[in-house]
């Protein structure tokens, strides 16, 4: 190939970590190098190395050994927006207006410049809902961009599948294997917060695999009433122990989620989290004294550790598939996931939306005929 006419990729990973972001960036970068020569580079944490033209050149050598690897070579930043940056003075203070509010400005023609600086033709960004926002007003400004869903939560509408959420499951449902056994020793009610936002696929999936006896969901409002029946329902059955999943969007009905706190020059300013403790201060008052009521908080571990086969592989599936439209030249696009198969869609009927689940959900369907309650319902007698 004549090198003047070589096409020049650029990667980003927006957002948080998630497990495959590595193995996407693998298979990109060899369907690039090997199916198509094109040269590749890697902004370090995401748009704030595009507006510093922060990068590294990604090759053969650069991505040996991380298929498997959670995390990202190019590391993370969920705090860059960059059509929406907060400046700050000499001394690196916000700069703030005369109510006390951050002052924030659109820097993206710096990093339009950057990308023409180094002869990027084409940016592939790997992020959620946030990041894909960007890369959007980045397309509508004229640089090609494609992009990559990504997120554990498993949120992001317009695809049936993002990569990092199966890890991030079989996480949470081996902890799940662990606490169960010391709750049982304890007979102990130990609530596990995971993560998700406003969606619950991990604690739907996780709770149902990791043998849950209460799942709580951003999109089911729970009373804590019909939470303590379930409790007591496994007590006269001789289990005198339960373990309660919980989203960290999950509310009571009439109430609100629960804030941990809010990030202020993030471009997503809040953070839900505290719901295991504020349930387990309120259960501890209604149930019997023969309980203890303790309260987890999974974290972070569900973005760690190595990702699964099966994320593998949707990742090498994703990131084969976003060269393939490089090359194609499908710009202003997402790669996504319908029906088992690979297709992409405009970046405008990607952003701004969510995946939530229905009520109606055959997952659902099958947890409460397992027994399992989500707190929106008395709790039938069993024999």
């Amino acid at each position: 190939m004549d090198n003047k006419n070589k096409k020049r990729i650029a990667i980003l990973t927006g957002g948080g970590d998630a497990p495959g972001l590595n193995a996407v960036i693998y298979a990109l970068t060899k369907t690039c190098i090997y199916k198509y020569g094109y040269d590749v580079i890697g902004y370090k944490f995401g748009y704030r190395g595009l507006l510093l033209n922060d990068y590294i050149p990604i090759t053969h050598e650069t991505i040996s050994g991380i298929f498997h690897k959670g995390g990202s070579i190019l590391y993370n930043s969920n705090k860059h927006n960059l059509f929406d940056f907060p400046l700050k003075d000499e001394n690196g203070n916000f700069v703030r207006d005369e109510n006390g509010k951050i002052v924030k400005r659109d820097v993206s023609d710096v990093a339009i410049e950057n990308l023409k600086k180094e002869g990027i033709d084409t940016l592939v960004v790997l992020g959620g809902d946030g990041s894909l926002t960007s890369a959007r007003d980045f397309s509508k400004k004229g640089i090609n961009v494609i992009g990559v869903p990504k997120t554990i939560d498993n949120d992001l509408h317009a695809t049936d599948e993002t990569f990092g959420f199966n890890t991030a499951v079989a996480t949470v449902t081996e902890a799940l294997g662990k606490i169960h056994t010391t709750a049982e020793s304890h007979q102990r009610v130990i609530i596990v917060e995971v993560m998700g936002r406003n969606a619950g696929w991990i604690a739907l999936h996780s709770g149902i695999a990791g043998s849950a006896d209460v799942i709580l969901l951003p999109e089911i409002p729970y009373k804590l009433e019909h939470i303590v029946q379930k409790i007591e329902e496994r007590d006269k059955r001789g289990k005198p122990f339960s373990i309660i999943v919980v989203s960290e969007g999950a509310k009571e009905e009439g109430g609100q989620q629960t804030v941990d706190r809010i990030i202020e020059d993030s471009p997503d300013a809040v953070r839900l989290g505290g719901i295991a403790h504020k349930l387990s201060g309120q259960l501890e008052k209604l149930i019997s004294d023969d309980h203890e009521v303790r309260p987890v908080v999974l974290g972070h571990i569900q973005r760690g550790g190595e990702t699964s086969a099966y994320d593998r592989i949707l990742s090498a599936r994703f990131g084969s598939y976003a060269a393939k439209m490089i090359e194609e030249e499908r710009y202003g696009e997402m790669v996504c996931i319908k029906k088992g198969e690979l297709t992409s869609m405009p970046f405008d009927l990607v952003v701004g939306g969510q995946r939530l689940i229905d009520p109606d959900n055959e997952l659902i369907q099958v947890a409460r005929d397992m027994g399992i309650s989500f707190g929106d319902a008395p709790v039938e007698e069993r024999d």
